[in-house]
């Protein structure tokens, strides 16, 4: 019976070309989409989860209020891992873990610069990351061991086995370093990169900083026993600080699972706030949407085609079909053609999944040596199939044979409901999306195009390691000379990247009982001419007053917070270095837009140490960007010879800061477009289907004189209401799923009427040259064989 149906479906589908492709090719759009989508999600959901031992492994989050503000995030003392092991049993491994750094990693004559962290002596004990020479116990046990990774040890030692107990030279060190362990290359789903580890003894050495509690800076990872209590764990962890700082302020300590902490990152007024994890619960309903409007697709092509397959369900049920085997042929056709979509939609996924990888940077395949991947495969093709066939089956095969067979079909109010109802769902998910669209370019673009403070183009930063640093006047003074380039300074982080925060400062008349929290940075001469920050008052740092290396500069919110109308020459105490602000900057942003600016002071970048630190900043001349590099790289060789010459833009790594929302904004545009096309097949259907009821009725009013506008008009008006009242329900939806998509940013465009209405316009015109098309068809066919059809 099943040959059968197969045998059948196949000749309606060979018979009915034009109809059959349209499913096809709607199903296989859906489907491919909704895949892609799914690829993404199953990918976003997997960071960090591939340790066996993730249900037992944690990061610590501190939480701390300052004057009332509270934030919570994963910075801790340095000094902090050692502590837990010692005082909680519950605890059987733990480690410290900095942020990314890039250091010249030199063996022999081969340099250049590679990823590194720092890490405790339990990293590998905890994560699963496979050892390919050397053991768990000795990777990080020396202050001067070095763990690399399989890419490092083939590309400079030829294989991990020869890579073992060599020595390397990484830059900040005069002490060598030897090889104790060489680990695989880090999958796709490690949210942290880096190409080399060194010990949490070689950062202490690195950063006596750490040995303060007051500071906070690196992260903490541990693992509990599998029995813990980890409610009790949680309470005693809570308040452990405050054994060891000696100004007790709210502050709490808290665990978060590592599988949670790349999806969980936003955390506001110091609880979780959601973060990545949104967008992949937003486009996971996405997928669900983009498919459920292909299968609405499928059976409004279906349901307009009915009449013309009426007197074969009469027929067939007057030789004996019951209802059950109509049932199954229908359903039987559908599954074929969801088989067909399917295995377009493979062909489609192959062709674009490179640009998709590329636009979503990850590297997303469907592993077809995976039993796993046919039984998801198989699974899209019956879940398809049969909620696309499922109404047109139930709904074709119970035709009343007699009242077919005599040419009486009638079609219900109940079903013309259901069909539009159907229209009225899809151009509301539609709807929805376009609304989105606009709505994440807006804020897309005015991120990109804010006034920030600081002028980020033709800005280049240039890392200041090696001789590089110790010789920055010399290189300052050379470049300065070279065609292309306008100010050179430097500047202890990135715009963007600040992570220093203190409430090491005081001034006469502060509250002895308020803790305010100020952004720190250092910056060196030239340093607001070359960033293009607007001096308000005072003056910069200059190496003509040696009082500098005290002096500070403040930006206007500091000087609000400390109750200065006008700061300048006020007397200030900084990290217990007491100096003078000596000028006031205007706001300007160094951190996303998803935060307000704080409270920044900047001190001298030289002064404070005997070196330069951090990057050097150039800016060039606009249109001589080529001649400024070509210039760089020729007093970076000659002044730092043993380091590769780089570079970034600041503008580039700006743009980093919202790369989620640039790949969800482009996301959105092209599911968006997909979801309206899709849409627009299925308004091509109810419109055939329409147009195929109102035959007769056309003929007859074209015979007493109606124009071809007035048919047109008279075929597409109830269009026009079923796109109305989709505008009307997407509306208020949209309106409230983007008000708390825009609130995660402190700084935003706001929820415009106009976009709304454009959507909506947009929806009808494009839904209006839909059913036109069918109607203009339907308009001028002659009306002689209309009032002859049957």
């Amino acid at each position: 019976m099943f040959t059968n149906y197969l045998k059948i479906a196949f000749r309606n589908l060979i018979r009915n070309g034009v109809f059959s492709l349209i499913n096809i090719v709607g199903l296989a759009l859906g489907v491919s989409c909704s895949l892609l989508i799914g690829l993404w999600v199953q990918d976003e959901l997997a960071m960090d989860s591939f340790h066996e031992k993730s249900p037992v492994l944690y990061r610590v989050m501190q939480r701390q209020t300052f004057n009332g503000e509270t934030n919570a995030g994963s910075h801790t003392p340095g000094m902090l891992s050692y502590e837990l092991k010692k005082k909680f049993p519950e605890i059987v491994h733990a480690s410290g873990f900095t942020w990314e750094d890039q250091l010249n990693f030199t063996v022999g004559e081969k340099f250049n610069k590679q990823k590194v962290r720092w890490a405790g002596e339990d990293w590998f004990k905890m994560l699963s990351i496979p050892l390919l020479a050397g053991t768990k116990a000795t990777a990080l046990k020396t202050p001067e061991s070095v763990a690399i990774s399989r890419k490092l040890a083939d590309n400079y030692f030829g294989s991990p086995e020869k890579a073992l107990g060599k020595t390397v030279e990484v830059a900040g060190s005069t002490t060598p370093y030897k090889v104790t362990a060489v680990f695989e290359n880090l999958p796709p789903q490690a949210s942290e990169k880096y190409d080399f580890l060194l010990t949490w003894e070689d950062f202490r050495k690195r950063n006596s900083w750490i040995e303060n509690w007051g500071n906070n800076g690196p992260r903490l990872i541990f693992e509990v026993r599998p029995d813990a209590n980890l409610a009790n764990v949680e309470k005693r962890l809570k308040k452990f600080l405050n054994n060891y700082r000696k100004e007790e302020y709210p502050n709490d300590l808290f665990m978060q699972k590592l599988s949670e902490s790349y999806l969980y990152n936003d955390w506001r007024g110091g609880f979780q706030n959601g973060g990545r994890i949104e967008y992949v619960r937003l486009f996971s309903i996405v997928a669900i949407f983009i498919l459920l409007i292909a299968c609405i697709n499928f059976m409004n092509l279906s349901t307009a085609r009915s009449e013309r397959r009426s007197r074969e369900v009469g027929v067939r049920k007057v030789m004996g079909a019951v209802r059950e085997s109509l049932i199954g042929q229908f359903l039987s056709e559908s599954l074929l053609i969801s088989f067909l979509a399917v295995l377009l939609a493979i062909g489609v996924i192959e062709l674009v999944l490179p640009s998709f990888n590329e636009l979503t940077e990850k590297q997303l395949d469907l592993q077809y040596t995976r039993a796993s991947t046919y039984v998801l495969l198989l699974g899209v093709t019956l879940l398809t199939g049969v909620i696309a066939g499922s109404y047109p089956a139930f709904y074709l095969s119970g035709f009343n044979p007699a009242r077919v067979l005599k040419g009486r079909l009638k079609f219900s109010r109940g079903s013309k409901l259901f069909r539009q109802g159907l229209v009225v769902f899809q151009f509301t998910l539609s709807i929805l999306l376009i609304i989105g669209t606009i709505i994440i370019y807006r804020q897309v673009h005015f991120i990109q195009n804010k006034n920030l403070g600081y002028n980020r183009e033709n800005l280049i930063y240039v890392p200041l390691e090696g001789e590089l640093s110790t010789k920055f006047p010399v290189a300052q003074q050379q470049l300065l000379r070279k065609p292309g380039i306008l100010a050179v300074s430097s500047i202890n982080q990135a715009l963007g990247e600040f992570g220093s925060n203190t409430t090491g400062v005081s001034w006469p008349g502060k509250d002895p009982e308020s803790r305010p929290l100020f952004e720190a940075s250092a910056i060196g001469y030239d340093g607001l001419k070359t960033l293009g920050i607007k001096l308000l008052a005072g003056r910069e740092f200059s190496p003509k007053y040696a009082t500098d290396s005290g002096a500070v500069l403040v930006n206007r919110a500091a000087a609000q917070l400390m109750g200065y109308k006008d700061p300048v020459g006020k007397p200030i105490t900084f990290w217990d270095r007491p100096g003078t602000i000596v000028g006031l900057v205007d706001d300007f942003h160094f951190h996303s837009l998803h935060e307000q600016i704080r409270p920044l002071i900047l001190r001298l970048n030289v002064g404070w140490s005997p070196t330069y630190y951090g990057q050097m900043m150039v800016r060039t001349q606009p249109g001589q960007t080529q001649q400024a590099l070509a210039s760089l790289e020729s007093v970076c060789k000659e002044v730092n010879p043993r380091f590769p010459f780089t570079y970034n833009f600041a503008d580039v790594e700006y743009g980093k800061l919202y790369r989620t929302e640039q790949v969800a904004g482009a996301l959105a545009r092209i599911f968006a477009g997909l979801g309206i096309f899709i849409s627009c097949l299925g308004l091509l259907g109810l419109a055939a289907f329409t147009a195929e009821q109102r035959t007769k009725e056309i003929g007859i009013r074209k015979v007493l004189g109606a124009s071809i506008i007035s048919v047109i008009t008279l075929l597409s008006k109830d269009f026009v209401k079923l796109v109305g009242i989709a505008f009307v329900l997407a509306s208020p939806i949209a309106w409230w799923a983007l008000n708390g998509y825009l609130e995660k940013f402190y700084y935003h465009v706001s929820l415009s009427w106009w976009v709304f209405v454009g959507a909506g316009l947009l929806a009808l015109i494009v839904a209006v040259f839909t059913v036109s098309s069918q109607a203009f068809r339907a308009a001028t066919a002659n009306p002689v064989k209309s009032l002859k059809s049957e």
